[in-house]
């Protein structure tokens, strides 16, 4: 089975993130969202800048306006939200971040992952191996 990442533009709506989070209703996650996006304005962060609003339609039928945000500004969000539910969301975001570290010192680091998550998803080494040439002859090819 193939996994597709959603598009880098893709908005997700952040309310529903927040009441999953802080696991309450649909009111308290109203209310604690205004808190945090005002906490955030005050301290100058570019997060509230970055979440925009787009008419959605509701259980009504009606478009409302609702803030919504890119995935990398959700994560970014959800490390501002102290509440154990988002605590395993941070630990991966502190993984994740210091591999990248790791694979920014030894680059092999990259091409073995990369070779990994094709094999997770089912691809064949012949195609695998194709992959990593193609992406060497490119390289090459444009004096990357």
């Amino acid at each position: 089975m193939v996994k597709v990442e959603p598009p880098a533009c893709a908005n997700y709506i952040a309310g529903p993130i927040i009441r999953v989070l802080t696991q309450s209703n649909y009111q308290a996650a109203r209310k604690y969202w205004k808190v945090l996006t005002g906490r955030l304005a005050k301290e100058g962060s570019q997060l509230v800048t970055n979440c925009h609003q787009l008419k959605m339609p509701a259980a009504d039928g009606k478009n409302y306006l609702t803030d919504v945000a890119t995935a990398e500004t959700l994560l970014r969000l959800v490390q501002s939200v102290p509440c154990p539910k988002a605590e395993p969301i941070k630990l991966w975001l502190a993984k994740v971040g210091y591999e990248r570290m790791q694979e920014l010192a030894d680059p092999a680091r990259s091409l073995a992952r990369a070779r990994e998550t094709w094999q997770q998803q089912g691809r064949s080494a012949q195609w695998i191996e194709q992959r990593m040439t193609g992406q060497e002859t490119r390289n090459k090819l444009t004096d990357y």
